[in-house]
């Protein structure tokens, strides 16, 4: 059941994530990266929600932490993506939007798992 959890949670992570991509956010197209960054950033924050509520709290069972956390939400932001986006701006010969995309990233995203653990950690606890 473990592998089921993941499964399907990823599955439904990456359709999410192509959705993101795909459909919310084309206004940049190839500009700019718009609908992964939001992705990572949406997912960090969920990831944030989730260990609260999951790990701290145990509202939710354990077998929720595989099918949120590692399989939607571990598929739903890739790191992957991310980094394959970072570089092709860098060799299409724009230094400065590699390099505001992965402070934006690495930053946004750290700055929403920890504003994630604040509120919901208030709101449980």
């Amino acid at each position: 059941m473990q592998w089921l959890a993941i499964a399907i949670g990823g599955a439904l992570g990456a359709m999410g994530r192509y959705a993101m991509v795909a459909y919310a956010f084309p206004v940049l197209a190839n500009r700019f990266p718009l609908g992964t960054l939001v992705a990572n950033l949406a997912g960090s924050f969920l990831l944030g929600v989730c260990y609260v509520v999951i790990v701290e709290n145990s509202l939710l069972g354990s077998q929720w932490r595989l099918a949120l956390m590692t399989g939607f939400l571990g598929a739903f932001t890739t790191f992957s993506a991310f980094a394959l986006e970072a570089v092709q701006l860098w060799q299409y010969g724009q230094p400065v939007m590699a390099t505001g995309y992965v402070l934006l990233s690495v930053i946004g995203c750290c700055l929403a798992v920890v504003l994630a653990l604040a509120i919901t950690s208030r709101l449980i606890g």
